[in-house]
């Protein structure tokens, strides 16, 4: 699937699932771990306007809004109605698109599912009394789903079942997106202060801010997170990871300018002989097209200097994010935003970074 393809939705995903079930548990953990990874994700309880019809606004998210459903099978899911016609809505939706859909099977066996036994039975006893018509409709679309072959959480931790849905649809959709952890506390505060930055800093106005603290305090997971969560906005995106200790290494400049063209061409290659052949290509591709550039623990602006040369003509509306432990680099003329990690730590700003890594008891 094309990355241009994929922007041109409203949302990635679509979530199915029954509110009283899952919402504030297992499905809330899941869109957020999706939503960190830079991958829009629906759910009904937060995205629809007050006043809009909910009915149209679900059939719009799936029909027109998003590439992939998820359909969170929990115990009661079969007693709503509404989940039901939903799964009929998706599943008529895929037989005349493109449209992918993942089931998820949280905590019911996928032959539960699709020979509607154990608490499927009995809600359907109770519809087979008020909903003759729709009965055989809902009962064959459980059935094709089951057999669609989905995710079974079974035996295993949450937090890891999570994980493996997030990349699954990652593979889905397009190995664009950065993993992070699923569970990261502590980063929200900062991560939305360059959200913000990235907003606000005008889309004709080229913006280049530094995230600058000591090794190890988060900089590269933030620097993650908030290229995940942007890169739909940008023509072009790269993230150069470890400049300092690639840039050391024989011809680590040149293959550090190899992944930038790449990334920026969307994977066309082009043969760079030295640095500063690929500093003119750099230059020719950066000029027509907004970008959004990161570039991960650089040591010194003269690496910048050897990676892409000086006066770059970057498209109005690009956005460069370096993150760095020299806060020398904090101080340099052509920063127009800095994000002091240490500082917002010593003032309470910035809790420790850490991965959760079990949620459930």
């Amino acid at each position: 699937m094309a990355v241009s393809e994929i922007s041109r939705c409203s949302y990635h995903v679509f979530l199915s699932f029954r509110g009283e079930d899952t919402r504030r548990s297992f499905t809330d953990h899941l869109h957020t771990a999706l939503m960190h990874l830079g991958i829009q994700t629906f759910r009904d309880d937060e995205e629809i306007e007050r006043g809009n019809n909910i009915k149209d606004e679900i059939e719009k998210a799936i029909l027109h809004h998003s590439k992939i459903s998820i359909v969170v099978f929990s115990k009661n899911y079969a007693v709503s109605t509404w989940c039901l016609n939903e799964l009929v809505m998706i599943l008529e939706h895929k037989k005349s698109s493109k449209h992918i859909v993942l089931p998820v099977f949280y905590d019911v066996d996928p032959s539960q599912v699709k020979n509607q036994t154990g608490s499927y039975a009995e809600a359907f006893t109770q519809h087979e009394q008020n909903f003759k018509s729709m009965v055989q409709r809902w009962r064959n679309a459980l059935k094709e789903v089951a057999d669609i072959g989905g995710m079974v959480l079974q035996d295993r931790h949450e937090s890891q079942f999570i994980q493996d849905i997030v990349k699954e649809v990652q593979n889905k959709l397009h190995p664009i997106s950065l993993y992070v952890p699923p569970y990261l506390v502590g980063i929200d505060s900062i991560v939305t202060q360059i959200n913000q930055w990235l907003e606000q800093d005008g889309a004709n106005k080229v913006g280049i801010a530094t995230i600058c603290g000591i090794g190890g305090i988060g900089k590269t997971t933030i620097a993650k997170v908030v290229y995940n969560q942007n890169i739909s906005r940008f023509e072009s995106f790269s993230f150069l990871a470890q400049v300092r200790e690639t840039s050391q290494d024989c011809n680590g400049l040149v293959r550090l300018q190899r992944q930038l063209i790449s990334d920026l061409l969307k994977g066309k290659s082009h043969k760079i002989y030295n640095i500063d052949n690929g500093i003119n290509k750099i230059k020719e591709i950066v000029c027509c097209r907004r970008v959004l550039l990161v570039l991960d623990d650089v040591d010194e602006l003269e690496k910048i200097r050897k990676l892409m040369g000086t006066q770059i003509p970057f498209h109005p509306g690009s956005k460069i994010i370096i993150t760095s432990r020299n806060r020398c680099l904090l101080n340099a003329h052509f920063i127009s935003q800095m994000f002091d990690l240490e500082a917002s730590t010593s003032c309470g700003g910035l809790s420790k970074l850490f991965e959760v890594k079990e949620l459930a008891s």
